[in-house]
């Protein structure tokens, strides 16, 4: 079988399950421009919600950020929390709410702050988390910011609130990375979890694909075509630099970190067909995993690093698979439908999220491992690349939506899903990072 993936030249190690049903192309996207901003829709109910109320924050009207709108959003986004209006209340971190009116209001907590510039140009930002409930404070934080960080702030206080009440870390301050297409340049870029600020690390006339985050949040491994074949590198989101990574002869993708970020899963076609090697993360010599006469593809490490999940046609389709690094017999996966790829595990290793070919649709599943149950949890059609957040609770992914090329979050049962949609342009392979070290 021959199998193509995002590609002006046949790519041998990857499947067709792109959009529209066809063998894609990201030479095929809309010419539009790539769009670094994008708006937050949240659909759905949940089951269980915190009600929690957000009052604006004090002086956040002359902030070039309004970063109570921010925390709100972040916090609907997550599925755990139900906003209760606190519009019109006047509020900041030294106020003593008056805990019965909110009670009467429906929240059970209440957050408000403060934002104010400093001579210097920074901004002091800080803020209060009540439970209204208790009438208990339950800590606050403050944060002195450049401008440019701003949003940081706000994703930081989203994170402290999302852990007291929720009581697990919260993925607000992490980041994103994913690819666009605009006439015949592609951007690589890198964007906060709810998709604003972003930033490109790599731009190029030739395809960029299956960009994956280092365990560390401090590089970038992916494919790039610039030499007229796929090639794999390593690239230090701070500094810019990039090293080669693989670079043999045929194909060399589909990269995936080790948990240790010491070495990477590739795809390579150097011995011919494509096969599974882990290879150092400052490259070198690769070593094979195991001897197959079909295509395998697609990894990712378990987070234990102990085995890798790979998509492989062995059996005659594309089906998802698990072995040992250490070696092995490799055991199949998954057994509903006749297509499934793109796997994505969940960090506690409970979840596998892929996409599979369903009457012409490519559709997110959700798989738990320990019963082997799937759910279908998306109602569109080409969904593709998902990527859990590193505590879990959401997955990332690609899609078309009313027509429009759109970045989703999802929970893990598709009860609440937020758009973080462009404004036109081709927008693909996203990847979630892990969990930013604080200063």
């Amino acid at each position: 079988m021959n199998y193509q993936r995002t590609a002006s030249t046949p790519v041998q190690d990857s499947f067709s399950f792109r959009r529209r049903g066809v063998v894609a192309s990201l030479l095929s996207a809309s010419a539009l421009p790539a769009i670094a901003q994008f708006r937050i829709d949240i659909v759905g109910v949940g089951l269980t919600q915190f009600p929690i109320a957000i009052a604006p924050f004090r002086g956040e009207g002359q902030s070039p950020q309004k970063i109570s709108a921010i925390v709100q959003a972040d916090l609907e986004r997550s599925g755990r929390f139900r906003s209760v209006d606190a519009s019109t209340e006047s509020l900041d971190e030294t106020s003593r709410p008056d805990v019965g009116v909110w009670r009467q209001k429906g929240a059970d907590s209440l957050a408000s702050g403060s934002v104010t510039r400093l001579a210097d140009g920074r901004y002091d930002v800080r803020f209060r988390l009540w439970d209204v409930v208790k009438g208990q404070d339950l800590g606050g934080q403050s944060f002195v910011v450049p401008q440019g960080d701003l949003r940081l702030a706000a994703h930081r206080a989203a994170d402290f609130i999302y852990e007291k009440l929720a009581g697990e870390k919260g993925v607000f301050s992490t980041r994103i990375a994913y690819v666009t297409k605009a006439g015949p340049r592609y951007t690589l870029w890198v964007a906060d979890a709810d998709g604003e600020n972003a930033q490109p690390a790599l731009a190029s006339p030739e395809p960029i694909i299956s960009p994956a985050w280092s365990p560390s949040g401090g590089q970038l491994a992916y494919v790039s075509f610039e030499s007229r074949k796929p090639v794999v590198y390593v690239h230090d989101v701070a500094s810019g630099r990039r090293r080669l990574i693989a670079n043999f002869r045929g194909s060399n993708s589909a990269p995936a970190w080790a948990p240790d970020g010491n070495s990477l899963a590739v795809t390579l076609s150097r011995d011919g067909g494509s096969q599974l090697y882990t290879i150092s993360a400052e490259g070198g010599e690769p070593r094979r995993l195991m001897q197959s006469s079909g295509i395998d593809t697609e990894p990712v490490f378990s987070a234990d690093g102990r085995s890798i999940y790979f998509v492989s046609d062995r059996g005659g389709a594309p089906q998802i698979y698990r072995m040992a690094v250490s070696g092995g017999n490799p055991e199949r996966v998954t057994f509903n439908g006749s297509y499934n790829i793109s796997p994505a595990l969940s960090a506690d290793g409970r979840y596998l999220a892929y996409v599979s070919r369903i009457g012409g649709a490519f559709k997110l599943q959700v798989m738990e491992l320990a019963s082997g149950a799937v759910n279908s949890i998306t109602d569109t059609s080409a969904d593709e690349s998902p990527s859990f957040a590193p505590n879990g609770r959401l997955i990332l992914y690609a899609t078309v939506q009313q027509g429009r090329e759109a970045l989703m979050t999802t929970t893990l049962d598709g009860k609440i899903k937020a758009r973080l949609s462009g404004q036109g342009g081709d927008i693909r392979e996203p990847d979630w990072g892990p969990f930013q070290k604080q200063p």
